[in-house]
């Protein structure tokens, strides 16, 4: 039936029927998952080249995000249009790469039409196709089924579930890999440097730590007077309390001020060393930037000291800090 205004459930159960078929195309690859998937793997681990990755219309257009994802995942690819590659773009693929080829049915011209060259040069080609009888599946080292029952699409035309799948599958093929080289999230950072996400995997604390002067300061056995004047003076909300063979003794707080209130009439007559956390949480310089949130999350505070491999206070770290620098 068409749309009619007076209908408020129309538009949000096609949604939801779309989803939910696009839902059931993607549990479908479970079962899909076999020895060719195993295969693909192996040939693209061993490629001393590089995956290109490519496709036709839709099956291009995941074939970029495709090839993209695993780029930046420590799989070198990049994306070659298949009727691009017919006219000249064929030079950009050598004997030591590996060609993941996409097509829903299998037969696109301009993805077959490359199989002559591919297997004259002895490339390696991994198949993605919803028909494993298909011309592409049947000539591939590996063949990954990414065949739907059907499309989201009312008409089972428009290419919708289908390419939600292939979606699926290349990315549980670019995690497979990932996992299978041991990619750490440094080396994913390298591939990342601007924005947000570079700041949050490349920023060290050393990188934005109060340092020299700015690091609060006070001796083991100050008077609670000083530690106060020290904290006001800085802004941080703690000091670093330094035993006299300058390794870190302790720190004071914020949170400690509260408990000392709370807990002793008379403040002025204390030394911090008689009020303040032993040890104190504390953190090297070369650690992410990152890391230092989830520890401060998971402690509950906001304030880190910073020391070197021999325990003394080299800087001071707020939660602050992470915000302004774009960390969290």
């Amino acid at each position: 039936m068409p749309y009619s205004p007076a209908d408020t459930a129309f538009l949000r159960n096609s949604a939801l029927r779309t989803l939910n078929t696009e839902q059931a195309a993607i549990n479908g690859l479970k079962a899909k998952l076999d020895a060719h998937f195993d295969r693909a793997c192996e040939l693209i681990l061993a490629c001393q080249g590089r995956v290109v990755v490519t496709g036709m219309g839709k099956s291009g257009h995941i074939g970029g995000k495709l090839a993209a994802t695993l780029a930046s995942t420590g799989t070198p690819a990049f994306f070659v249009h298949p009727g691009e590659a017919s006219h000249g773009d064929l030079g950009m693929i050598t004997r030591a790469d590996v060609v993941l080829a996409l097509s829903n049915s299998g037969e696109t011209g301009e993805v077959t039409a490359l199989l002559p060259l591919l297997k004259r040069l002895g490339i390696p080609l991994v198949s993605m196709t919803g028909r494993p009888d298909s011309t592409l599946a049947r000539h591939a080292d590996a063949h990954l089924d990414s065949g739907v029952e059907r499309e989201a699409c009312p008409l089972d035309l428009a290419p919708t579930s289908s390419t939600t799948a292939a979606l699926a599958l290349g990315d549980a093929l670019a995690v497979a890999l990932l996992e299978a080289r041991g990619f750490t999230a440094e080396q994913f950072a390298l591939s990342h440097p601007g924005g947000s996400l570079g700041k949050r995997l490349l920023l060290r604390v050393q990188d934005i730590m109060h340092s020299g002067e700015r690091l609060p300061q006070v001796a083991l056995g100050s008077p609670l007077r000083d530690a106060l004047l020290e904290m006001t003076r800085q802004g941080l909300g703690f000091t670093c309390v330094v035993a006299p063979d300058g390794q870190l003794a302790g720190v004071y707080t914020d949170g400690d001020l509260r408990r000392t209130l709370d807990q002793h009439q008379n403040v002025l007559r204390l030394t911090v060393d008689e009020v303040m956390t032993r040890p104190g949480r504390r953190i090297t310089p070369d650690v992410l930037a990152a890391e230092a949130v989830r520890i401060m999350e998971d402690s509950k505070i906001t304030a880190l000291a910073v020391v070197d491999p021999q325990g003394r206070p080299v800087g001071a770290l707020h939660m602050h800090d992470l915000l302004a620098s774009g960390v969290i």
